[in-house]
């Protein structure tokens, strides 16, 4: 079963990677059992989780739940991190500016869509309830899940990058994989997007099932996206990842607004021909919900818009739920 996030690449399907699979540097294994859900709580983001409690035991009825919801949306990120222990380090360090210079050798607009699936794959498992999953590069260890099918080749892709910046300084899976879906976009012509480096990787899979399913309607998704902390506006622009990629929405290795464009066209309800398979159940949900479509509208009149609303979706999607090395 695919997930919303899943994003094709023609090109990806017929690309040709000489390292061996079985050669790629995991996290180590061996310190945890796989039988366990991470848990990436310290004492800290103990009293921030009291304090949520606190907020919503004053609050009552639907504004309550509303404000449990969408508390980390409200949040400065610095605060939201100081929950966790976190010591981000801010793009523009050299240790940033290394994981860049060695994706951008080994990337390709090809490659795009299949480096900005991973992104969405292993972030798109984090949930509030449990402040579990998120942006911790657990997805190396969830590569053979049928959600996940093609990943194996993007992280191959990265895999040659990664192995010549540990050469230099180790690096979690989870900051290039962030750093490099940043570097997909801006690539293919979309925003540049500044990207925080410092995560640690989970050594562990996450649990199954948290990643939105495809065949969605709007309400579920909004429902599903609310549970991880986004807004309905956010899950529209990201969405637009989805204009990546054999989709169907424009060219495939152009980062534009034609997801939106073609989302008003409808293509998928004419009969016959190739219209049909163009996106998902899940993509064709959203433009029939009056919430969705008012944003669907406003990205496919202005593509500078959906652009900054896309790099700052982005940028909270790869921070929500990521654990950071101290200092």
């Amino acid at each position: 079963m695919d997930s919303i996030f899943s994003i094709s690449s023609h090109s990806l399907l017929g690309s040709t990677v000489t390292s061996s699979f079985s050669q790629i540097d995991f996290p180590a294994k061996s310190q945890r059992s796989f039988s366990a859900t991470p848990k990436f709580r310290s004492h800290r983001a103990d009293e921030c989780a009291a304090g949520h409690i606190a907020l919503s035991a004053s609050t009552s009825g639907r504004r309550g739940l509303l404000f449990m919801a969408t508390l980390p949306c409200l949040l400065p990120l610095t605060q939201i991190m100081d929950c966790h222990g976190a010591s981000a380090i801010e793009s523009g360090t050299k240790e940033y500016l290394l994981i860049k210079e060695e994706v951008r050798k080994v990337l390709s607009k090809g490659k795009a869509a299949g480096v900005l699936r991973l992104v969405f794959h292993d972030a798109g498992t984090f949930e509030m309830d449990d402040n579990a999953g998120g942006m911790n590069g657990s997805i190396v260890y969830e590569l053979d899940r049928p959600e996940n099918s093609g990943l194996k080749k993007s992280i191959k892709v990265l895999q040659k990058a990664k192995t010549q910046i540990d050469a230099i300084k180790t690096v979690s899976w989870a900051d290039m994989i962030a750093v490099a879906g940043a570097e997909a976009v801006s690539v293919c012509g979309g925003p540049k997007i500044p990207v925080s480096v410092g995560r640690l990787d989970s050594l562990e899979p996450d649990p199954e099932g948290k990643l939105p399913e495809e065949y969605l309607d709007a309400s579920g998704l909004k429902k599903c996206f609310l549970r991880k902390g986004f807004s309905t506006q956010e899950l529209v622009a990201l969405s637009g990842a989805h204009t990546l990629g054999s989709k169907g929405f424009g060219s495939p290795t152009s980062f534009d607004n034609s997801y939106y464009k073609v989302l008003l066209e409808k293509p998928w309800t004419s009969s016959g021909g190739m219209s049909g398979m163009i996106g998902l159940p899940s993509d064709h949900a959203l433009v029939e919900d009056e919430e969705c479509l008012r944003w669907i509208k406003k990205y496919a009149d202005n593509e500078n818009m959906f652009f900054e609303d896309f790099k700052n979706a982005y940028v909270k999607l790869v921070n929500t739920g990521a654990r950071w090395k101290s200092l």
